[in-house]
């Protein structure tokens, strides 16, 4: 018997300056839906088993744009039919194309900045 624990979900932690605008983009472009609330600064979102939680404070804008510069991923997405996805999302204002899509050793990619300009990368 392993000594690690057993992990039933892990969950990332996005430090944001307007909770309401992240829920927003997260469950309007993205299509997860609220888990739950604590008071008016922190929210647990949640689909398909995978969840974020949003904390409010205020990122460190320097921070945010060596990411972007560096396309350094907050978080990444494996998708199917991600040409799909990239044209569903190529007009559209709230996901914003960091990096268009393209073929990598690996996979196709494309990356998108949230609304706190967090880096998301989706991965097929």
């Amino acid at each position: 018997m392993s000594t690690f624990p057993e992990f039933r979900t892990m969950s990332v932690q996005l430090v944001v300056p307007d909770l309401e605008r992240s829920i927003d983009f997260y469950t309007g472009l993205l299509g997860f839906a609220v888990e739950f609330r604590y008071e008016d600064f922190y929210a647990g979102l949640y689909r398909d088993g995978h969840s974020i939680h949003l904390k409010s404070g205020t990122p460190t804008p320097e921070e945010r744009l060596n990411r972007r510069e560096n396309e350094h991923l907050d978080l990444l997405f494996s998708v199917r039919n991600i040409e799909h996805t990239y044209e569903r999302w190529l007009n559209d204002p709230a996901a914003e194309i960091i990096v268009p899509l393209r073929s990598m050793p690996y996979g196709k990619e494309f990356y998108i900045a949230d609304a706190d300009g967090y880096v998301l990368g989706f991965l097929e």
